[in-house]
């Protein structure tokens, strides 16, 4: 998938949306009930009541870029429904979006060495 960056934010919709909505509906619902700004560049991740879809949208800095992915033969592993967001880092999004179940990603620690070599 083509996607900004890995310093992007990732937010996950954890409430079922009405999935005929387009940039403007979502962009809208971005503002009114998740109360984030959907245009400073992060991506927002939404899921209808059907667990086999999601849509993503996405200020690119010239425009709202909106994606839509439906899987074939399997359903995407979503966080409980509930009201607001939720976050992800870049590999649990990206185990998202593939279908794996992103609860098995942990990100490595990252420590500076100890000392110089």
């Amino acid at each position: 998938m083509i996607f900004p960056s890995n310093r992007v934010r990732i937010l996950v919709a954890t409430k079922p949306i009405d999935f005929r909505k387009g940039h403007d509906g979502l962009s809208a619902m971005v503002s009114s009930v998740l109360r984030k700004d959907p245009f400073t560049g992060t991506v927002f991740v939404f899921r209808p009541r059907r667990t086999d879809r999601l849509k993503l949208l996405y200020w690119d800095g010239s425009g709202l870029v909106m994606a839509y992915k439906r899987l074939e033969s399997s359903t995407f592993t979503w966080p409980a429904v509930k009201d607001g967001v939720m976050a992800l880092n870049h590999a649990q999004f990206e185990a998202l979006f593939s279908g794996l179940d992103w609860r098995k990603v942990k990100s490595l620690e990252i420590r500076p060495p100890a000392t110089a070599e």
